[in-house]
C-alpha cells in the first residue's frame, strides 16, 4: 500500500468512529433529559447520588446509542463486501 491508500484508510476508519460516536452521544444527553424529567434518580437507586444516578444513565444510553448507531453502519454496507469479508 502507498502512503495515500494509508492515509484514505486511516481517514475512513476515523470518520467511521466519529459517525459512531457523536450521533450516540447527542442522543444519550437527550434521552437523559428527558428520562429523568419523568423518573426521580433518588427514588429509582437510593443507593447512588443524584449526580450518580445521572452519570449512570447517561452512559448507560450511549452504549444503548452505539449499538443503534453499530447495527446501522452494518447494515448500510453492501452485501457483496461482508461476504467478502466473510469469505476471506
Amino acid at each position: 500500500m502507498n502512503e495515500e491508500n494509508i492515509k484514505n484508510a486511516s481517514t475512513g476508519k476515523c470518520q467511521s468512529l466519529v459517525s459512531l460516536l457523536w450521533p450516540s452521544f447527542l442522543v444519550a444527553g437527550l434521552a437523559t433529559i428527558v428520562f429523568f424529567t419523568v423518573f426521580d434518580p433518588l427514588a429509582m437507586t437510593p443507593n447512588v447520588s443524584r449526580t450518580g444516578a445521572y452519570t449512570l444513565g447517561f452512559f448507560l444510553f450511549w452504549i444503548i446509542g452505539i449499538m443503534s448507531s453499530a447495527g446501522t453502519q452494518y447494515f448500510m454496507k453492501p452485501c457483496n463486501l461482508v461476504k467478502a469479508r466473510r469469505d476471506s
